[in-house]
């Protein structure tokens, strides 16, 4: 079997070289390349390995580049010093992830995971792990300026419950039951929220955990929440996005 690693630390990647050796002695590791330039010019001048383990971060930016520019159908064992929730995004994605250290015994069961599912076609979807290792240090929003009859309002976002759009305008609703008008489109909301505290549902609805009251599966896949304060229409995820969903509720 061969592996090819991206890593741009020499002392990370000689380790991994020696624990895919210990793990398996039939292993061979082709290369190590330790930025996302010489990884994209080596996969197109090269016959893809069996496995790539990468490191999310190489010299000149994050791997996730690499399979934006070369169509990569191998699986990949991806290592980071990220947390899980970070992580959960792409578990089902990519072959396995590993948190740094890395761990002897939890490689081998990463290496036994490749060989059941050898064979077997894989798809990357790196863009929503991406979305969300860049907004793990940024700063959110805490409170939203709302013009209130003749006076300013701050609504902090611990009292709001969800945010809606209906006829082209946008919503406040907080948990006790107050609507505030807001003069700013969801997508530009859904962007100042903390995603670990706020869904977008739907392209109507961005809603906050604390907010969802019942979860029921709903016709072809697709999920029904309902909300408290309780929502004017219906809010439904769809069978894409339903995946994500889970993974958002299960951190």
């Amino acid at each position: 079997m061969t592996v090819l690693i991206f890593e741009d630390e020499t002392l990370a990647a000689d380790k991994l070289h020696s624990l895919l050796e210990d793990v398996d002695n039939s292993l061979k590791v082709v290369g190590v390349l330790k930025s996302v330039e010489d990884a994209v010019l080596w996969l197109r001048e090269n016959e893809h390995p069996d496995l790539i383990v990468s490191d999310i971060r190489l010299l000149d930016g994050l791997s996730f580049e690499i399979f934006r520019q070369v169509q990569v159908d191998r699986p990949v064992i991806f290592t980071t010093a990220y947390d899980q929730y970070a992580i959960k995004a792409f578990e089902t994605n990519s072959i396995d992830y590993l948190l740094k250290p890395i761990q002897k015994e939890k490689l081998a069961a990463s290496i036994d995971k490749f060989r059941r599912v050898a064979g077997k076609e894989q798809t990357l979807h790196y863009d929503q792990v991406l979305k969300m290792i860049e907004s793990r240090d940024k700063e959110y929003k805490m409170r939203f300026m709302i013009r209130n009859g003749n006076k300013i309002l701050a609504v902090p976002v611990e009292k709001i419950a969800y945010f809606y759009s209906q006829n082209k305008l946008t919503y406040i609703v907080t948990h006790d039951d107050k609507k505030y008008p807001y003069d700013q489109p969801l997508e530009a909301i859904d962007q100042q929220l903390d995603p670990k505290v706020f869904f977008r549902a739907n392209r109507k609805y961005v809603v906050k955990f604390d907010a969802i009251c019942e979860i029921h599966p709903y016709f072809k896949g697709r999920i029904k929440i309902n909300l408290n304060p309780e929502a004017e229409d219906e809010v439904v995820i769809s069978s894409e996005k339903t995946p994500e969903f889970k993974l958002w509720l299960d951190q």
